[in-house]
């Protein structure tokens, strides 16, 4: 455990254990692997769960207090470095940095709590390619998600969203900032977003800064190994995140859940209309439009108040 915990917080080689464990290179690099095994298993359940109709509620409360009612956190991508990347696998891993990478997708809250993590993407795509692929938006499209029922500007919606860069597509549940806004309003709005959407970028610096073997280039070979070190990384930060947070508020909500079980069937039924009903609500471009028109006519209502 002490070598496995050397390594991942300040990213030395496995060899480099031995002056102080005096153990082999081999058996470091198996004791990592089975610590990381050993934690995903016990804690991941907690640690890397979605959210909850409790967190849904805590975290509308927050936004609420920041000016921006219905919003569950910040998405962005993150590239690790992958030193021994194999050769011939460098073509699609090789990005704009010009070096091998693998990407994480993340959703990050006001605490630093990351509660969507999707790793394993090559580095040659961008934020787009990667949300094409990510699960994020599953559970929603097929109804099991937590309901989440809010109102902005007179006008009341029924699906969260999540603060984002210029690069993700305009979709209902997808916030972007303005780029050259003008007018007062436009610039208010855009300057509280992209502060607010800087909680996934600390929360990325936070976890390199404790997690050094995040922070530098990872020496493995094995992808399934780099995965359930990130996972690892990800499960120890949330537990320091949990173990620092300050519960500042009074959180007393009842969410109603509409976890149902799916039925498969290869006829077109209610539930497969109800699904695709759901999915182009998601991607709803006039959906979007109209919840960043209510929340810039919102946050600038609040500033008057203030």
């Amino acid at each position: 455990m002490t070598s496995a915990m050397r390594i991942l917080s300040y990213g030395v080689a496995a060899d480099a254990v031995d002056d102080y464990i005096r153990i082999g290179e081999s058996t470091v690099i198996q004791s990592l692997q089975q610590f990381c095994y050993s934690v995903i298993e016990i804690f991941g359940v907690e640690y890397l769960r979605s959210s909850t109709p409790t967190d849904i509620a805590r975290l509308l409360a927050i936004g609420e207090i920041w000016g921006f009612p219905g919003m569950l956190g910040s998405l962005d991508c993150m590239h690790w470095e992958w030193k021994n990347c194999p050769k011939a696998w460098q073509g699609q891993y090789v990005g704009h940095q010009k070096k091998p990478t693998i990407i994480l997708e993340a959703v990050a809250s006001y605490d630093l709590w990351i509660w969507h993590a999707f790793f394993g993407m090559p580095g040659s795509h961008n934020d787009l390619n990667v949300l094409d692929r990510s699960p994020l938006f599953s559970d929603l499209a097929q109804g099991k998600a937590p309901s989440v029922h809010y109102t902005v500007n007179g006008h009341s919606y029924d699906m969260g969203y999540y603060l984002a860069d210029g690069i993700y597509p305009q979709w209902a549940t997808l916030v972007q900032t303005i780029s050259s806004p003008q007018g007062a309003k436009r610039q208010h709005f855009a300057m509280m977003q992209e502060s607010a959407r800087k909680d996934v970028e600390r929360a990325f610096g936070v976890l390199q800064s404790r997690f050094a073997i995040i922070g530098g280039a990872v020496r493995f070979w094995d992808p399934k190994m780099l995965a359930n070190i990130m996972k690892t990384c990800i499960i120890l930060h949330n537990m320091i995140v949990e173990d620092e947070r300050e519960e500042h508020l009074d959180f007393d909500y009842e969410i109603s859940s509409t976890n149902t079980p799916v039925q498969l069937s290869s006829t077109p039924t209610n539930d497969f209309e109800s699904f695709l009903s759901r999915h182009l609500g998601i991607r709803d471009k006039n959906a979007y439009h109209a919840l960043r028109n209510d929340l810039i006519e919102h946050m600038w209502h609040l500033r008057g108040e203030n």
